[in-house]
């Protein structure tokens, strides 16, 4: 793909950066913040033709928002779930009744979302869920089972949920999606999970019986994984290049540090930024290539591999050139602030998980050598 910013970007880009530059200045908690956003019309610049998004963008237009959103120092979004997942998946799938109900809350950043997919036995194997949906006789389904790691579960409105109605099914058949109300007491149950750096933005969720309606199915009964699989290809694209800028700026962090501390001086040191650095604009020019095109059913994998070693990567190049140092607190330790961690440690202990979450660098490698490559599955139940 040609894919450059024209003038009508440029401009574009100057609204957005003026309009950061008011409004994100990281005093409103996260769900006013959508809702900033939203009557702002900044949500759903990807949904152009819909009807549904509050203005139409381009995709040059749309990457120009991410790039300069990332580079302001917003407030982490807590609305992408929906907006970038969800939203796309309804207006590929869904119903039209559908669409007038949930996008417009999303758009309006009223409602948030979370995705139920992974499950303790059924993580990158997604195939292998076991949460069951059991049709009832007032046409309702009720739900029982257990999601884990679903980002943001405890501020979500809404999960969209990966469940299996045909009991006697396996793998990938039998599978419906289902969009589920989070506030059921009794029914619902969110647990944070504490990580390594302390935070809990992941969770596990439990449903006992929680409710969904029939028509909040989305693509028929029986047809979740046609859909979720859709959904999954939306996970990576014009967020891509958002991300590349904050990589850029822990990069940045990083070079910093290594000057700080004198690690520069190694020429060790130097060639392992200098490939950092290489890799990173290898990436973007990668994913402008891939940007907008269809029919690479490998590009998505492609990406994920290399954001995911690279990211990891840049998490240990960061205790390198922090030497002893990066093994000690940034605070005294005190029963109010048991766990503190500076911006490069958070970097490093998070960055642990990145060839784990989003599906595994080997199974990244199992879809490129079977789907692109064509070569032979691998065997099943061999002992």
């Amino acid at each position: 793909m040609d894919f450059g910013f024209g003038a009508e970007d440029e401009a574009f880009r100057g609204e957005v950066r003026g309009w950061l530059a008011v409004h994100a200045d990281g005093s409103q908690d996260r769900r006013a913040w959508e809702r900033t956003l939203g009557k702002s019309g900044w949500i759903g610049l990807g949904w152009s033709e819909s009807g549904y998004g509050n203005r139409t963008a381009t995709l040059t237009q749309q990457v120009v928002w991410a790039e300069e959103y990332a580079r302001s120092g917003a407030p982490a979004r807590s609305g992408h779930i929906g907006e970038k997942l969800l939203a796309p998946t309804l207006l590929a799938h869904g119903s039209e009744e559908q669409k007038a109900r949930f996008l417009p809350p999303v758009a309006a950043g009223e409602e948030l979302w979370c995705q139920g997919y992974s499950e303790p036995g059924a993580g990158s194997d997604l195939a292998g869920v076991r949460t069951r949906a059991t049709r009832a006789g007032d046409g309702t389904y009720r739900i029982s089972g257990q999601k884990i790691w679903t980002s943001l579960a405890h501020e979500a409105d809404w999960c969209f949920v990966l469940a299996r109605t045909d009991p006697q099914s396996r793998r990938h058949h039998g599978l419906t999606f289902l969009l589920v109300a989070m506030d059921q007491p009794g029914r619902v149950e969110v647990r944070p999970i504490r990580q390594l750096t302390g935070t809990s933005e992941f969770n596990e969720v439990f449903f006992d019986g929680a409710q969904a309606r029939a028509e909040h199915v989305v693509g028929g009964e029986g047809q979740g994984w046609r859909v979720a699989m859709s959904l999954l290809g939306f996970e990576r694209g014009v967020s891509t290049l958002a991300q590349q800028v904050g990589f850029a700026q822990e990069l940045t962090g990083v070079v910093r540090a290594a000057v700080r501390t004198g690690a520069v001086a190694d020429p060790v040191v130097r060639a392992l930024l200098v490939r950092q650095w290489a890799e990173l604009r290898t990436m973007r020019w990668n994913a402008l290539r891939t940007l907008g095109s269809s029919g690479d059913g490998g590009a998505p994998s492609v990406a994920k591999l290399l954001w995911a070693g690279w990211h990891q990567r840049l998490g240990e190049l960061a205790m390198l050139v922090r030497g002893a140092q990066a093994t000690v607190g940034p605070q005294e330790w005190s029963p109010s602030s048991p766990y503190e961690l500076d911006a490069l440690q958070h970097l490093f202990l998070f960055s642990r998980a990145d060839t784990l979450y989003g599906g595994s660098d080997q199974i990244q490698r199992t879809i490129i050598a079977e789907r692109v490559l064509g070569l032979p599955r691998e065997p099943k139940g061999v002992v």
